[in-house]
């Protein structure tokens, strides 16, 4: 399909990825039956034996694939149930009432409809939201800056819904963060300093609507989660596919059971190498629309993030140098608002040449 057909499709060109980066339409892709699957309960029920399996699991899935799934977690499906009916309500409402919260690189919280992942459109709707209500930090200035959370009037009950599922699916991030610190051979609390002050973690509600032409475009296109970890859910539509080692495409199940758990940038550059944060990407439906709720788990714009030394030795030197979260981070926001052009700030760009 060239771009006379997107123009009869009425295809915004925006959307059309390079023919080199569109999805494959066969007739089912590869499901990723590898990817590890880790049960939670035995952490939950205090069982040190079963505690260590899971930290085994969790090394071993890192180093592998960058992904796991994980089940028996102690969050209730009926969180779910309600923030995906209340998001949902939400993203049925007409353009011109959700872009009365409309999120401006001043002001990223809201909604959004226009984000750019490799400088071409996703096809998707987002509404963002910070899991401490606000994020405060000095602009180069000296300057506070002050962003809060931008709720929408309707549907009424989209807030509670959503700070219900905050407080149940960060509790469940923090345990993961120590379990990947026991992985490491460190002690659990390692990365709690990191998030216990000051972070910037935030919950995107995700919403893809079906698109008629899924074979020039992505509901995100490939990238790597810049922050430490991304905790999510996805409906029964699926769509999130993994990049495997060999360069393959690989689909994800979906569980509503379960959360799709992912390592990024920073558990890459903290481990060394060591853990891998891996390329996915999400493509569309012709016929549904598909949901997901992410929840990324990031620190504080004050951290300086490097390979943690108790890792290195004179067998394995350090593989980056030391960068700054905020500054990363306000870099990447900007790459998702305006078409820079080039590619976006990646941590090869602090990697040490060996």
């Amino acid at each position: 399909m060239g771009i006379s057909d997107v123009n009869e499709l009425k295809i915004d060109p925006a959307f059309v990825l390079p023919p080199e980066f569109r999805p494959k339409q066969v007739e089912a892709l590869q499901q990723l039956d590898e990817i590890p699957v880790i049960d939670l309960a035995p952490l939950l029920a205090n069982d040190e034996k079963g505690t260590q399996r899971i930290v085994e699991q969790v090394a071993k899935a890192s180093e592998e694939w960058g992904f796991f799934q994980v089940i028996n977690h102690g969050v209730p499906l009926k969180l779910l149930d309600d923030v995906e009916a209340e998001a949902l309500k939400f993203f049925s409402l007409p353009l011109e009432e959700k872009r009365k919260i409309r999120r401006t690189l001043e002001s990223p919280l809201g909604y959004f409809d226009t984000e750019l992942t490799k400088n071409v459109r996703d096809w998707k709707e987002v509404f963002d939201f910070v899991t401490r209500g606000k994020l405060e930090f000095a602009a180069p200035d000296g300057k506070l800056i002050v962003q809060e959370n931008n709720w929408p009037e309707n549907p009424p009950h989209l807030k509670d819904a959503c700070e219900a599922w905050k407080e149940a699916t960060v509790g469940l991030a923090y345990k993961l963060l120590e379990l990947l610190a026991l992985s490491l051979g460190l002690p659990a609390t390692h990365f709690s300093p990191l998030f216990d002050k000051a972070d910037t973690n935030f919950i995107r509600l995700n919403y893809y609507p079906p698109c008629p032409a899924p074979d020039l475009v992505l509901g995100v296109s490939r990238h790597k989660d810049s922050g430490a970890l991304t905790v999510l859910v996805q409906d029964e539509v699926g769509g999130l596919e993994v990049r495997r080692k060999d360069g393959e495409w690989i689909r994800i199940n979906p569980r509503r059971d379960a959360f799709v758990i992912n390592v990024g940038d920073l558990f890459q550059v903290w481990s060394n190498d060591r853990y891998k944060s891996v390329e996915h990407r999400v493509v569309v439906n012709e016929h549904k629309g598909r949901f997901s709720v992410p929840l990324f788990i990031n620190p504080g714009y004050a951290t300086n993030v490097f390979p943690i030394p108790e890792l290195l030795d004179a067998q394995h030197p350090p593989k980056y140098r030391e960068y700054n979260w905020g500054d990363f981070l306000q870099a990447r926001k900007t790459s998702n608002f305006k078409n820079l052009g080039v590619e976006n700030l990646q941590i090869s760009q602090f990697a040490i040449n060996s």
